[in-house]
C-alpha cells in the first residue's frame, strides 16, 4: 500500500487554553436577561444576533419559535442568550445565589393556573455535577418526580427568565433557583403522562416537550448486545436517529463513551451549549443517551465530552450518517428517503460465486473521475460510460467521510457516513442504485486498519485510548502517522465488523476491498527490532486482527448473500481466501487456524513482476522471462484479482503506458499486448480510470483523468481512442467466453502450450471452460513479426480462428492479423500431436478459439 498523505489539523476546531482544553461553557448565568447567544464550541461563523421574529432557520443560526407551537418544536436556546465564558474546572466563575421568592398557595390540582410551591432547590453536589457537565444522571434530578407534597417539577434552562410546567389545562410557573434552574412541587397525585415546558427569553416564548420526562430510548436487549460485542446493526442502537419515543417525535442520540465523566450534547438546537443537555449513563455499557424531542433531520450536532482529567472536548459522532461538507466536522441527523429499484440486481447477484463468473473492475475515484460532479451527476454519466466499456463492476476508492482529500480516502473519520463533498447518503445511494440498474456491480474500498489524530474524531474520544490500543508502540501506525484499531476489544471489533456490514445493508453495496490488510496482520509491520512484541506463541502475527477479520467476513457472507470480500494483501499469508472454518497450517510455532475468510485477494506479486519484465527494453526480456510465468507456481493457492489500480499510476511510478519502453507506437503497442496478456491470465481484472485510453500522465486527484485526449480535436485521439476500443473488445469477449472466467481457481482449466520461449518473449497458454472449451492465448512481446510460428493444439479441433489482435489497425497496431481460418497440421509440437503455424505481429497479444 503507498504511502499516503496525513490528515490536516482542522481550522474549524474551537481555540485551547494554555493547559491544551478547548474552550468550556461557563456554568454562570448573568443576574438580568441575556442579550446574545454565542456558540462555544468548533464553530466559528457569527452566531444569532436577531430576535426570533426576524431570524431565518439557517444552518448555523436556528431560532427559537414562539410560544404554543406544535410537537415538533425544537428544543433550542433563544436567539438572544448571552454567552458563556471559557471556564475550567480549577476556576469556575461564582454563581449567581438564588434569590428568596413568596410562595402561591396550592390549590386543587386540576385547576387552570394552579400555582407550584418552591421546591428546595438541586441538591448541591447534584448542581454543580449537571453545570460541570460531569453528572451520570440528569434524569434523576431533572423532569418531574413524585415527592411527599405532589410532583417535583426541575428544569435547567439557561438564559430563560421563567419557565411554566403545561399539562392539560394545568399551567404552573417554576421558580427560578438560580444557575439556569427552576423547580417547584406541584399538587399533583401522579406524574402527568405527557407534560410540556413553556419557557421564555427575553424577546420569545417556546413550548417543547421536556427531554428529562422521558425513558431511555433504548432497550436492554441493545445495551446486551453492545456489552457482548456482537450487535451487528450497530448503527440502529448508536448516533443520532430521529424516531417517535412514547408519542413524541424527536432525535435519539447515543455514544458510547466508557471513559467520559459526563457527556452532553450540543448542535444549532442549542446554540453549541451543552448546559442544558446532560445526557444520561445507561449502567455499566459505557452508552450515554439522550432523546431530545423536537429536532428532526438535517441538524448539526457534537457530544461534549468531560475527560477523565475534568477537561472537555468536542468529538464528531463515531456513528454518524451525514455530516457536514470538509472541512467542518460537525455530524449531522440524518434519516433516508431513498426507495430502491434494484430488486433485479440484488436477486440475481448470488446465483454464481463471485470466482466462478466474470469479474472485470473499473477502480474509480469518484471525486475526480469527472471533477466537479455531485453523486447524482455522476449517476447520469458513470453508469453508461462503465457499461459501455463491458466492465462487469466499479471499485470506488474510499467513499467514508475523511477531513483530507489528498488522502484519497484512506484517513476515515466518519465511518458509517459517505462524503458530504459530492453530495448526501440519499445522493450517494442514488448513484449505487443507477449502477445496478445498469447491471454494473459497486465494490468499495474499506480502510479498518487505521485512522487518524484529528482531535474532535476518535483518537481518544473519551479522554483515553478507546478505539486506539493502550499500548502507544502498538497504536502508532509507523508509515503513515495514524492510530491502528484495537482489535482485541470487543466493542471496537463490534464497530468495524457492523459497519462492514452496514455498507452492504443499508447502501447495497456488492463487496468490499480492505485495504492495508498485511498492516493489520504483522505485529513487526514497518517496525525495527525492538519496536514490536510477539504475541502469546512467540510469533509475530497479529492474532487479534487475525480473529477480527475472519469475524467480519464470516459475517458479511452471512447477512448479505452475492456479496464479497477482498484483501489487499501483499505477503505470502497463508489462507487469505480460505474459508474460516477450513483450518490451514500455523506459523511460527503458532496452532493451525482458519483460513481469513475473503472471497478474493489482490495479486500484488502478479502485478509487481509482470510491470518490472514489461518495463524492460524487448532485447533484455529474455533475462526476465521468468518474471511473466512465475505467477502460475501460486495462481491457485488463493482466488486472486489482477489489479493494475491507483497505486501504480502515482508518486513517480508513472502511468501504465509510460512504464513501456520505446517510441510512442511501441510504448501504446505494449500496453495494449499487456492489457491482452493479462485479460486471458488466471485472475479477475482491475484497471484505473485513465489507463483504459492509455493515459501517458499519471493520475492526480486534483484533476483526475485526461479526457482531453479524447478529444477529436486532439490531432493524437486515435492512439487514445484504440486503447478503449481495445479494452471494450475484451470485455465483450471475456464475458462471453468461460473459459476466460469459468476456472479462474481451478488448475484444471490452464495448460502451458510454450512457457518457455524466452528467446522469442513468447507466452502461449490454453484456457479451459467447464465443458472443456478452449481459447489459445498468445503474447509476443517484441517487435517484429514473425512468421509461421509453431505452436502446439489440440487435436480434436478441425479450425482455429482468431477473435482477438491487439496489432489490428483500428486499435493503432499495424494491422498484422491473422484473417483466415486456421488449420492444424499433424506435426507434433510442444508435446501435442498436431499444431498450428502462426503469423505474430509485433508487440501484440492475440487470442484464437475454435472455429
Amino acid at each position: 500500500m503507498t504511502r499516503r498523505p496525513t490528515s490536516r489539523t482542522p481550522s474549524d476546531q474551537p481555540e485551547r487554553e494554555p493547559d491544551g482544553t478547548p474552550p468550556q461553557p461557563d456554568p454562570t448565568r448573568s443576574p438580568k436577561a441575556p442579550k446574545a447567544a454565542k456558540k462555544t464550541s468548533e464553530k466559528t461563523a457569527s452566531k444569532a444576533t436577531k430576535t426570533a421574529k426576524t431570524a431565518k432557520a439557517a444552518k448555523t443560526t436556528k431560532t427559537a419559535t414562539p410560544a404554543k407551537t406544535t410537537k415538533t418544536t425544537k428544543s433550542a436556546a433563544p436567539a438572544k442568550a448571552k454567552s458563556r465564558k471559557a471556564s475550567t474546572p480549577a476556576a469556575k466563575a461564582p454563581r449567581k445565589t438564588a434569590t428568596a421568592t413568596a410562595a402561591p398557595s396550592p390549590i386543587a390540582p386540576d385547576t387552570p393556573g394552579t400555582p407550584a410551591t418552591p421546591v428546595s432547590t438541586v441538591p448541591e453536589s447534584d448542581r454543580s455535577r449537571l453545570l460541570d457537565g460531569t453528572h451520570h444522571d440528569p434524569h434523576s434530578v431533572l423532569g418531574a418526580h413524585l415527592v411527599g407534597d405532589g410532583v417535583a417539577f426541575r428544569a435547567l434552562r439557561p438564559y430563560a427568565r421563567a419557565v411554566t410546567v403545561v399539562a392539560g389545562e394545568l399551567r404552573a410557573e417554576l421558580v427560578d433557583d438560580g444557575d439556569g434552574f427552576f423547580s417547584a412541587v406541584v399538587p399533583l397525585r401522579a406524574v402527568p403522562d405527557s407534560y410540556r415546558l413553556h419557557v421564555t427569553y427575553e424577546e420569545t416564548d417556546l413550548e417543547v416537550p421536556d427531554a428529562y420526562g422521558f425513558l431511555p430510548a433504548l432497550g436492554e436487549f441493545d445495551l446486551h448486545l453492545l456489552g457482548e460485542g456482537r450487535h451487528e446493526r450497530l448503527w440502529d442502537a448508536l448516533g443520532a436517529r430521529p424516531m417517535t419515543h412514547q408519542g413524541v417525535p424527536g432525535t435519539r442520540f447515543t455514544v458510547w463513551a466508557p471513559n467520559a465523566r459526563g457527556v452532553r450534547v450540543v448542535g444549532d438546537f442549542n446554540f453549541w451549549d451543552g448546559v442544558g443537555f446532560p445526557m444520561r449513563s445507561l449502567g455499566g455499557s459505557g452508552v450515554w443517551e439522550l432523546f431530545v424531542p423536537g429536532l428532526g433531520a438535517g441538524e448539526l450536532y457534537k457530544f461534549q465530552i468531560t475527560r477523565p482529567d475534568g477537561s472537555m472536548t468536542f468529538r464528531a459522532d463515531p456513528l454518524a450518517r451525514r455530516t457536514e461538507v470538509p472541512p467542518a466536522n460537525s455530524s449531522v441527523v440524518h434519516e433516508s428517503a431513498h426507495v430502491w429499484r434494484d430488486e433485479e440486481w440484488l436477486r440475481r447477484r448470488g446465483e454464481t460465486p463471485v470466482h466462478e463468473a466474470p469479474f472485470s473492475v473499473y477502480e474509480v475515484h469518484l471525486p475526480s473521475w469527472r471533477p466537479g460532479l455531485t453523486y447524482r451527476q455522476l449517476a447520469d454519466q458513470l453508469p453508461a460510460y462503465v457499461s459501455d466499456l463491458g466492465f462487469t463492476h466499479v471499485e470506488l476508492m474510499p467513499v467514508a467521510e475523511h477531513p483530507f482529500g489528498g488522502s484519497w480516502g484512506y484517513q476515515v473519520t466518519g465511518f458509517y457516513a459517505p462524503t458530504s463533498r459530492l453530495g448526501s447518503p440519499d445522493d450517494f445511494k442514488h448513484l449505487v442504485d443507477a449502477l445496478h440498474r445498469a447491471g454494473i456491480g459497486v465494490l468499495m474500498d474499506w480502510v479498518p486498519a487505521h485512522f487518524p489524530r484529528d482531535d474532535w474524531a476518535l483518537a481518544e474520544f473519551d479522554g483515553r485510548p478507546l478505539y486506539e490500543h493502550e499500548d502507544p508502540a502498538r497504536a502508532a501506525h509507523p508509515d503513515w502517522g495514524t492510530l491502528e484499531f484495537d482489535y482485541g476489544r470487543k466493542e471496537v471489533r463490534n464497530f468495524l465488523v457492523a459497519n462492514a456490514t452496514y455498507w452492504c445493508e443499508e447502501f447495497h453495496i456488492d463487496g468490499l476491498r480492505v485495504d492495508a490488510v498485511a498492516s493489520m496482520l504483522y505485529l513487526d509491520y514497518s517496525r525495527e527490532h525492538g519496536e514490536w512484541s510477539p504475541n502469546e506463541h512467540g510469533g509475530r502475527e497479529n492474532l487479534d486482527a487475525v480473529a477480527f477479520l475472519q469475524e467480519m467476513n464470516a459475517t458479511v457472507y452471512r447477512r448479505c448473500p452475492g456479496v464479497v470480500t477482498i484483501a489487499e494483501e501483499s505477503t505470502a499469508w497463508d489462507g487469505v481466501t480460505r474459508a474460516t472454518h477450513h483450518t490451514g497450517p500455523g506459523a511460527q510455532g503458532s496452532p493451525a487456524r482458519g483460513g481469513l475468510g475473503f472471497g478474493l485477494k489482490w495479486n500484488m506479486g502478479w502485478m509487481h513482476d509482470s510491470l518490472g519484465y514489461m518495463s524492460k527494453d524487448p532485447v533484455h526480456r529474455k533475462h526476465h522471462h521468468h518474471e511473466m510465468t512465475f505467477s502460475m507456481v501460486y495462481a491457485y493457492s488463493e482466488n486472486y484479482v489482477l489489479p493494475i489500480s491507483h497505486d501504480e499510476v502515482v508518486h513517480g511510478k508513472r502511468a501504465l503506458v509510460s512504464k513501456m519502453p520505446g517510441d510512442w507506437w511501441q510504448r501504446r503497442a505494449d500496453h495494449r499486448a499487456y492489457l491482452g496478456f493479462m485479460w486471458a491470465h488466471p485472475g479477475k481484472q482491475l484497471l484505473f480510470m485513465g489507463q483504459e485510453f492509455a493515459q501517458g500522465a499519471e493520475w492526480s486527484e486534483g484533476h483526475g483523468p485526461d479526457w482531453w485526449l479524447l478529444d477529436p480535436a486532439y490531432g493524437a485521439e486515435a492512439d487514445h481512442r484504440g486503447v478503449r476500443d481495445l479494452v471494450r473488445d475484451l470485455n465483450a469477449l471475456y464475458r462471453a467466453v468461460p473459459a476466460l472466467w469459468q476456472r479462474d481457481t481451478d488448475p484444471g482449466g490452464f495448460a502451458w502450450v510454450d512457457g518457455d520461449a524466452a528467446e522469442d518473449n513468447v507466452f502461449a497458454f490454453l484456457r479451459t471452460d467447464a465443458q472443456g472449451a478452449p481459447l489459445l492465448a498468445v503474447s509476443h512481446f517484441s517487435p517484429v513479426v514473425r512468421q509461421d510460428y509453431r505452436l502446439g493444439v489440440p487435436e480434436e479441433y478441425a479450425a482455429w480462428q482468431e477473435v482477438l489482435n491487439t496489432d489490428a489497425a483500428r486499435y493503432g497496431g499495424s494491422d498484422t492479423l491473422n484473417p483466415h481460418a486456421l488449420k492444424p497440421d499433424a506435426s507434433p509440437s510442444h508435446g501435442r500431436p498436431a499444431s498450428l503455424r502462426l503469423t505474430l505481429p509485433p508487440l501484440a497479444t492475440i487470442w484464437l478459439r475454435p472455429a
